[in-house]
């Protein structure tokens, strides 16, 4: 299976790219967003989702793990294909349909083109209590590299670090270890992420998450 292509693009359609990876064109479907983002003749890294099928082999293209991890976390759900997944990624950031999910917000995914009230409705209500996807890791366990500072040690860290990706998790794990059901944590802390950001440090979406959570 094709987990990644880096190489140059070649050509970009309407719904698909063709990306030239050392003299081989890989076709690859790509939502409007992501072919928005490429240039023919600029250097590109695509995460890849294979499908494949008895009649056919096809790949899709995304520029961030994330979104190839929503698109395959979404077509889960009866009903949502390739294409209403792609205009779910096209209309609504990531961010934004992790909120949704949580909060079993049907409107957010009827915005998105082809999927009507009674689709976005079972999209809101298996989604609501499911943990998001998280993707692949890459270069697992390595912490990120410390700039050094002038004495030869390294920088210190800055203490708080942003509610999105991964730190979501952290903040619902946090509630969780605390009593609360998950289902409420995620509510709680989608509800503080809408409303303040997605940059929110870890420590203040806790904080504002348990005011959410009080009675």
């Amino acid at each position: 299976m094709i987990g990644m292509l880096k190489g140059i693009v070649e050509a970009v359609g309407a719904d698909e790219a063709v990306i030239d990876v050392n003299g081989v064109g890989y076709l690859v479907g790509c939502a409007s967003r992501t072919l928005s983002r490429l240039e023919p003749g600029q250097p590109v890294t695509l995460h890849i989702e294979t499908h494949v099928r008895e009649d056919a082999f096809r790949l899709f293209g995304f520029l961030e793990d994330i979104e190839r991890a929503w698109f395959v976390h979404l077509q889960n759900i009866q009903g949502v294909g390739a294409k209403a997944a792609f205009a779910i990624l096209d209309t609504v950031p990531v961010s934004e349909i992790a909120n949704a999910a949580a909060l079993g917000d049907k409107s957010t995914f009827a915005r998105a083109k082809g999927v009507g009230p009674k689709l976005a409705t079972r999209i809101a209500t298996e989604l609501k209590d499911k943990a998001p996807p998280q993707g692949r890791s890459f270069s697992i366990g390595l912490a990120p590299h410390a700039p050094e500072t002038a004495s030869g040690g390294t920088a210190p860290r800055k203490p708080e670090t942003p509610a999105g990706g991964a730190s979501r998790e952290d903040a619902v794990s946090a509630l969780t270890n605390l009593g609360y059901h998950e289902s409420l944590a995620r509510q709680a802390v989608a509800t503080v992420l809408r409303d303040k950001g997605e940059d929110t440090p870890l420590n203040d979406v806790i904080r504002l998450s348990l005011k959410e959570l009080a009675p």
